[in-house]
């Protein structure tokens, strides 16, 4: 498979790049910054510079012609202000599912973040972050053009992955290591039959590829 990335240089991102270049995908992650060009081709993965925040659809649809799916991990980070929450969280979300539906990728798999809504209350920076998320996953669903599934982790810590989890549309809160956030997504990006699903991720008993078959179809 093919498969573009959008948020390249992210801490799931960089750890999904080289599950997947490992297992022999061809991989993409689009990024900022050309100083971040060399951490990923060090995962494995062909770094593509472009700016999601200023670039058109034609843009971004141009970079995703030709793949067999696309992942949105991208985010404006904890150290950002109510503004960028808007511009990536958002808008980079919504501009990355209209490239997608351009370049006719179907294949479309979203970091969301537990507890998105758009809906949320609240003018603290994480409340906007919410409702940021909960508005982009809320205009993936309306894309009939795109098998979207919709992934949302728990508290992300930089442990190391321990390959079980619990992936389920309603999990409750809990910790889940970027390691296994990372493995979940490259079972997800290959099991179309997870499309249609929002699906809430924690630290859990079931082996990865368990967990993701037992959700595909439901």
């Amino acid at each position: 498979m093919r498969i573009v990335i959008a948020g390249g240089h992210g801490q799931i991102a960089l750890r999904l790049e080289r599950l997947l270049a490992a297992r022999g995908d061809e991989v993409a992650g689009i990024i900022r910054k050309a100083e971040q060009a060399d951490d990923l081709r060090e995962a494995g993965a062909e770094p593509v510079v472009l700016d999601l925040e200023s670039a058109s659809v034609d843009e971004v649809a141009d970079r995703l012609r030709g793949a067999d799916a696309a992942v949105f991990a991208a985010g404006a980070g904890p150290g950002s202000g109510v503004a960028r929450k808007d511009t990536v969280d958002k808008a980079a979300a919504v501009l990355f599912a209209n490239a997608a539906v351009k370049a006719g990728v179907r294949r479309f798999v979203i970091v969301s973040s537990m507890g998105a809504d758009s809906r949320h209350q609240g003018d603290e920076i994480f409340d906007v972050y919410l409702r940021a998320k909960g508005e982009a996953d809320a205009y993936v669903r309306g894309l009939d053009a795109l098998d979207w599934t919709i992934l949302r982790p728990g508290q992300l810590t930089d442990d190391a992955g321990t390959g079980l989890v619990r992936l389920e549309a309603r999990t409750g809160r809990g910790p889940i290591p970027r390691d296994d956030v990372a493995a979940v997504l490259a079972e997800l990006v290959d099991t179309s039959a997870t499309a249609g699903l929002t699906l809430e991720l924690i630290s859990g008993s079931a082996p990865v590829s368990v967990a993701v078959k037992s959700v595909a179809g439901n």
